[in-house]
């Protein structure tokens, strides 16, 4: 691909209350040499809608005939779990490059049908948090040897959601068959974290609770039984030696939330810090350090929304890949790893029980 201008279709881009609406858009539209061409969603007036509100030059009631345009580059999927799946496949067939939110599939075989469709497609994983300029930092921090042997790893990720009630339209999450609920994103995440900053994981053990079995839905009041938990205590060991130790927590209020990441060493220490309801998964880290450290890098998309920073981050890498040829965005395998880590913690957590991380798991 030469260095023309890149053409993104958005895949549930709503413009009442979508991911897309908070971070996609405002992340496109604030990154050269890309473009926001056209947007789909399930009904006619809200693609309509989405495509005045947002600039998209084109609008599609039928994602699939989105997907089939000639003139789009990228295909993002921007919607629930469970529709990933026909949407990713059509997207790939179609020889498209793929952006697709985490997790990636319902389960693990579904994710792994996906890898096995991608061929010489370029695709990209939506576990933004590992793209932020403050973890690459970091990240570069601890491989440089600056604060010596990493030894510990304290992990708080707090999140507004999950917790004793949820609007309807969140109602799925509390469904295991559905694939999204609090340790395939918010685990899903802290986990790729720990990796981006330390390395592979090998070793995990895990305790859920679900606090709030009854779930009230907001707008009607109803009951639903929630499935999946909504606390969780991880601690794991990471190939370079460290121990890690990670608290997942949902239904904080917002006022409330105080991520962190804190990593000891033999020589010194580092700390990443967020208080914003999406917790690592929003760009507002702030690093901070008892070594000297050059301040991270200006995030590619300036003067962003904080939801848009990281996902900022990921389209200039993809874009980059596609310009040079290269296979640089982390992209479904990363997602199936994820995926297999995730498992892992979920088998131990039932069992109550250490889990080796497989290798064909861990992320070379």
């Amino acid at each position: 691909m030469t260095n023309k201008e890149i053409c993104i279709g958005i895949v549930g881009a709503d413009t009442k209350a979508s991911w897309a609406k908070v971070s996609h858009v405002p992340a496109i539209n604030g990154l050269p040499g890309v473009k926001l061409a056209a947007v789909a969603t399930r009904k006619e007036q809200s693609a309509r809608e989405a495509a005045q509100a947002f600039g998209a030059d084109r609008w599609y009631s039928d994602p699939l005939a989105m997907i089939r345009d000639e003139r789009i580059d990228i295909v993002t999927v921007a919607v629930n779990v469970p529709a990933h799946r026909i949407l990713v496949l059509a997207a790939l067939d179609a020889g498209k490059a793929v952006y697709c939110e985490a997790p990636l599939g319902c389960s693990v075989p579904e994710t792994e049908e996906m890898v096995r469709a991608v061929r010489s497609s370029h695709t990209a994983i939506g576990l933004q948090g590992r793209h932020n300029p403050a973890v690459r930092r970091a990240a570069e921090l601890v491989s440089a040897g600056r604060i010596g042997r990493p030894l510990s790893v304290r992990i708080v990720f707090q999140t507004v959601g999950f917790g004793p009630e949820m609007p309807v339209g969140h109602d799925f999450f509390n469904k295991r068959s559905s694939g999204a609920n609090l340790l395939t994103i918010n685990g899903g995440h802290t986990l790729d974290l720990v990796e981006a900053v330390l390395g592979p994981i090998i070793e995990v053990e895990a305790r859920t609770q679900i606090r709030w079995p009854i779930v009230k839905l907001k707008e009607t009041g109803a009951k639903s039984v929630r499935e999946t938990a909504d606390l969780a205590f991880i601690v794991g060991k990471t190939r370079s030696g460290a121990t890690f130790t990670a608290d997942v927590e949902a239904g904080v209020q917002p006022e409330d939330i105080r991520s962190s990441f804190e990593v000891k060493g033999s020589e010194g220490w580092l700390r990443l810090t967020s208080n914003h309801p999406y917790s690592f998964q929003a760009g507002n880290l702030k690093l901070t350090s008892n070594v000297a450290f050059v301040e991270p890098d200006l995030a590619a998309v300036s003067g962003a929304v904080e939801t848009a920073i990281n996902v900022g981050e990921v389209y200039a890498l993809l874009a980059r890949d596609l310009h040079e040829g290269t296979y640089r965005t982390p992209g479904f395998q990363q997602a199936l790893h994820n995926a297999r880590l995730i498992e892992t913690v979920m088998h131990s957590a039932e069992r109550g029980v250490r889990q080796k991380v497989d290798r064909v798991a861990a992320a070379e």
